[in-house]
């Protein structure tokens, strides 16, 4: 096998958890094959570099292996090795999203009656 389409690929390295996703994402140049946007049915072959953004964050990984069958998750690790900088670099952005959310405590339920005319007083002011 010389090569697997991008779809399948992002598919069975579970990046996506359907194929058609996996396209939707191409279509949208979230994939990058070495530096070029990727369209769902061009060639991953082992080698190539690829940057991949989605809800998880931004991966820049190189191809391994390929498949076009979607496996265990111990399997599809195989298929990838993941930059250094880019586990760096999401490790801390999920650090910062989980400091922010701590912060956010004072959201619990509905505002009182009288928190609701401070807020109304505090909103004719501006």
């Amino acid at each position: 096998m010389t090569g697997v389409r991008m779809d399948k690929w992002l598919w069975a390295a579970r990046f996506f958890k359907t194929r058609s996703l996996a396209a939707h994402a191409c279509d949208l140049s979230r994939i990058e094959s070495n530096g070029q946007p990727a369209k769902p049915a061009r060639e991953v072959r082992v080698g190539d570099h690829l940057r991949i953004r989605n809800e998880s964050g931004e991966f820049l990984v190189e191809v391994f292996a390929l498949s076009e069958m979607r496996g265990p998750a111990a399997v599809a690790l195989t298929l990838y090795k993941e930059t250094e900088a880019s586990r760096g670099l999401r490790l801390r952005l999920a650090e910062e999203r989980k400091a922010m959310i701590q912060n956010e405590g004072w959201l619990d339920g509905k505002p009182s009656k009288r928190d609701r005319r401070e807020i109304d007083r505090f909103r004719r002011r501006s």
